[in-house]
């Protein structure tokens, strides 16, 4: 029988296993998307047709968080905002924060902003390297409107005790505002990344596979 020493070799750089980390120019960005959603707050709120939910500018952050950041970056920078926000700092339109905002009936928008940047990010992705104005602006209705209706709607209906339909029948009046934010969304989105490539999720996400920052 023969026994086989086996030396143990100091591990390197290399052979170790690597930790995916945030590089601190993904945090930068985070941190800017999430303070402009928040100054998009600054103009304050409107009510309309006496519906509880305000009319606000921060859903345009939203989606363009989601249109430049992709899919996870604008999922955390919408999540830093929503955090600073359940701490008590007033950063939501209208100098509302603290987490009774999120008992309240704004709380289904306000928690679907999160899965409404995300998919506008992720489709805005899957335009690769040059995606068209068309189709951050379908990013833009599906994500920052559509997901952000579809948790806000029931949200506000279950606090409110007010029926589906009737509550659907409010948020109507969000609409026209809304596809004007989408818009402008798309418009200054595609602009900015004509401009800056890195502002395309595509090409940043490239960058970050091949070692860049």
């Amino acid at each position: 029988m023969r026994v086989v020493l086996v030396w143990d070799r100091p591990v390197t750089d290399e052979q170790r296993p690597s930790r995916r980390r945030l590089p601190a120019g993904d945090i930068a960005r985070i941190s800017v998307f999430a303070a402009l959603i928040a100054v998009l707050g600054l103009p304050g709120t409107l009510n309309v047709f006496g519906d509880v939910v305000p009319i606000t500018l921060q859903t345009l952050g939203v989606m363009l968080a989601g249109a430049i950041l992709g899919t996870w970056r604008s999922a955390l920078a919408v999540a830093v905002l929503l955090v600073l926000v359940a701490a008590g700092l007033p950063l939501l339109a209208g100098g509302r924060g603290g987490l009774g905002v999120f008992a309240g009936p704004s709380a289904g928008f306000l928690v679907g902003w999160l899965p409404g940047a995300a998919l506008t990010g992720w489709i805005v992705e899957r335009g690769g390297r040059a995606p068209g104005t068309m189709r951050i602006l379908a990013a833009c209705l599906a994500g920052g409107v559509g997901v952000v209706y579809l948790c806000g709607i029931p949200v506000q209906a279950l606090v409110t005790g007010l029926s589906l339909g009737k509550t659907a029948l409010l948020s109507a009046a969000f609409l026209p505002g809304d596809l004007i934010k989408a818009v402008l969304a798309a418009v200054v989105a595609r602009g900015t990344q004509r401009a800056y490539p890195d502002a395309v999720p595509a090409v940043h996400r490239e960058r970050l596979r091949a070692g860049g920052r």
